[in-house]
């Protein structure tokens, strides 16, 4: 699960969790730093639906929905990986969005449709846990079906087209010792496991705190990624015979959504 696959509100909180496993093998093929090329990714074509209506801004694809007043002050939302949400009105064509946890910024937003109302641009920055570089992003996403009205130009229904993000959002790497891999990225995010299918604790991330890992074939192998409990995404990911190549399909089980990425090893 990538942090920019989760458009709109929920945009960059998976990258970490793409592909956090690896090989028990001390001459591990995943040993190494890996990077994520966003030109090959193949997007959930499920939209994402969202409308700004009478003062209000509602997440209708979010789980749990998320309804909260736009007038740019912070409101308790649950069930995310941030507590509160703030939502303006900046102007006809753009809204901005902030999500806050423990009252710091996680994530900030701003998304401006088109003047023909067929194409949202997306600007997202993400803050890490620990205070690092901020993650930048940037994306379009196309409208699906008629725009609907009596609404903020923003509203309706939007697929992912096009993802850009900053290297430090990117790029993870691996490193074996014996039968345990350790997994750390740029961000701050990183654990240790082993491939017996037990949870084991994740540090430095919002959206999840525990993985398992557990190996189905030589070069294929599952992860599985919980907050608080609950099972948040299922990956399954295939090294290719050099051990250059890295191709991810990866389930969001709190959106339903299932994309496929490409790494390769630098």
């Amino acid at each position: 699960m990538m942090k920019v696959e989760r458009f709109f509100v929920c945009a960059l909180f998976a990258i970490a969790t793409l592909l956090a496993t690896g090989s028990a093998s001390a001459q591990s093929p995943l040993d190494g730093t890996w990077h994520v090329m966003l030109n090959q990714a193949k997007f959930s074509p499920k939209p994402w639906i969202f409308y700004l209506s009478q003062g209000w801004y509602h997440c209708v694809t979010c789980n749990p929905t998320i309804d909260v007043q736009a007038d740019g002050q912070d409101h308790v939302v649950s069930g995310q990986p941030f507590d509160t949400m703030s939502v303006r009105d900046v102007d006809a064509t753009t809204i901005s969005i902030t999500t806050k946890k423990g009252g710091a910024t996680v994530y900030e937003e701003t998304d401006t449709v088109s003047k023909d109302g067929k194409t949202l641009t997306n600007k997202g920055i993400f803050h890490p846990v620990n205070g690092g570089a901020p993650v930048t992003s940037s994306g379009t996403s196309a409208r699906v079906g008629i725009a609907p009205s009596a609404v903020h130009a923003t509203s309706g229904s939007w697929r992912a087209d096009k993802v850009q993000a900053s290297d430090n959002g990117l790029t993870f790497t691996y490193k074996s010792n014996g039968d345990e891999i350790t997994m750390t990225d740029p961000t701050g995010d990183s654990y240790t496991a082993k491939f017996d299918g037990n949870d084991y604790p994740v540090k430095g991330a919002y959206g999840w705190d525990a993985v398992s890992l557990k190996r189905t074939s030589k070069n294929t192998f599952e992860e599985t990624d919980k907050l608080a409990g609950k099972v948040t995404g299922v990956s399954t990911i295939t090294v290719s015979a050099d051990s250059k190549r890295m191709t991810v399909v990866s389930t969001d089980k709190i959106t339903d959504r299932t994309s496929t990425y490409v790494a390769v090893k630098h």
